[in-house]
């Protein structure tokens, strides 16, 4: 369990390698360290926490219901696995269209269209009479429920910077490290009661209290500060930081790494239900037990200096690992070494986590919300595109082949990062700040 009392500590651990003080002048901008406080920093805080895991249920709450589904719709694995795809096509297609139009229009229109876009795919999902009915629904829920995962990482930096930023994310993070251990165990209890409908349900609940909680949301991007000129203006840096090598090979190495965690969740379902013989609920405990082993590997990243070795290490030891799970799922039929395996590989998963994001941020932060959608994008990307693949013929085969391919492609990404600029205290190569004028954008 986290002792928030400790979260001072993990702040100046994340301050000091990120090379941020209280006085920081390093951040541009008019923002200051104080933002809101009293009784609306604590209702931030809560309504920051529950959008982030909005962002977690929406995948990983259905998953104990992937083989029913299977034979709910008597269809096969690989088509049930689509409905991950289509919702991480629409969460990577919906940031990269809302984070430029909240930067124009602001926070709030955004974050009430999402919800009700969202409600209604959830709603609909439910009265699905086959499959690609299904899968289209799916899509409209990771559009919808784009708008709430991509804010709650931009309304902070709206209202906060330095020492108090590093703070509210900690304390958000920290919290809402409960929620991929949660979201499983959850979905296996529902399910377990009213089948696969019943989690669809819930969410629709979720985006309902979201919806009557938003009110109370203050908008946090004010006219001042945002994106004036004509439409397609606030566009136009996705171009610049596509030419950003600094960026994109961080971004890559972000997405990739996303790519093997979602190979891994994609077929976890059917190596440990349908393989193995455990049900909805049993598969969610294993689920939710690893999930925290992911946090684990986020927190550890913080230990290295410069930032960028612990991608290093990590880079090397999932591939490591991933080769291990490779052979074991050809020559050892055994749920607990398949297990063990799984625990160090999400362990370099979240160190790698921390490192791609932090880096590809750091380039993109002069636009902050453009970058931030083609981080996710890239995720969701690699995901969509894997998620089927472990699907194919043998699950187990399917999955070690696509594993090792993703392992090796980290691996690669690691060592370009290696010989970038040493850490976050380099000056980033990105040309964002000259595109500024273009935007229209204060600089901030």
């Amino acid at each position: 369990m986290i002792n928030f009392c400790e979260l001072p500590t993990y702040n100046n651990l994340i301050l000091k390698n990120m090379n941020i003080s209280s006085g920081s002048s390093q951040q541009a901008g008019t923002l200051t360290n104080e933002g809101p406080t009293g009784g609306y920093y604590v209702f931030l805080i809560i309504y920051l926490v529950l959008l982030s895991a909005f962002g977690s249920f929406v995948n990983d709450m259905y998953l104990p219901t992937l083989p029913e589904m299977v034979r709910s719709f008597h269809t096969s694995r690989s088509t049930v696995q689509l409905g991950l795809t289509f919702g991480m096509i629409g969460l990577g297609v919906g940031e990269l269209i809302l984070g430029p139009l909240s930067d124009r229009f602001g926070r709030k229109p955004i974050l009430i269209g999402g919800l009700i876009v969202f409600a209604i795919g959830a709603m609909c999902s439910v009265w699905s009479k086959s499959i690609h009915v299904f899968l289209w629904w799916r899509l409209v829920q990771g559009l919808g429920a784009s708008g709430g995962y991509f804010l709650a990482r931009t309304i902070p930096a709206d209202l906060y910077k330095g020492r108090a930023l590093a703070k509210v994310m900690a304390l958000v993070g920290a919290i809402n490290g409960f929620a991929p251990a949660s979201a499983p165990v959850i979905g296996g209890l529902v399910a377990r009661s009213v089948g696969w409908q019943g989690i669809f349900w819930v969410l629709f609940g979720f985006s309902l209290l979201l919806l009557l909680l938003t009110p109370a949301f203050k908008e946090s991007l004010p006219k001042s500060r945002r994106v004036t000129g004509h439409f397609g203006a606030a566009f136009k840096n996705y171009g610049v930081l596509a030419r950003n090598k600094h960026f994109v090979v961080h971004m890559m190495l972000k997405g990739a790494a996303l790519g093997v965690l979602f190979a891994y969740i994609s077929s976890a379902p059917f190596i440990i239900q349908t393989h193995y013989g455990y049900d909805q609920l049993q598969f969610g405990l294993f689920m939710g037990f690893n999930a925290l082993f992911v946090a684990c590997g986020a927190t550890l990243a913080l230990h290295f200096k410069p930032l960028k070795r612990a991608a290093v290490f990590a880079g090397r030891g999932l591939l490591i690992v991933v080769a291990a799970q490779a052979v074991c799922f050809y020559l050892v039929d055994n749920v607990w070494v398949y297990e063990a395996l799984n625990l160090p590989m999400l362990v370099c998963l979240g160190m790698l986590f921390t490192v791609g994001n932090t880096l590809a941020m750091n380039e993109g932060r002069q636009c902050a919300g453009d970058a931030s959608a083609l981080i996710g994008l890239a995720g969701y990307v690699f995901g969509a595109v894997v998620s089927p693949l472990v699907g194919l013929g043998d699950m187990l085969h399917s999955t070690a082949i696509t594993l090792l391919t993703l392992a090796v492609l980290v691996l690669i990404f690691t060592r370009m990062t290696r010989v970038l600029p040493a850490d976050l205290s380099a000056t980033p190569q990105s040309a964002v700040r000259a595109a500024a004028p273009e935007t229209g954008k204060s600089d901030n």
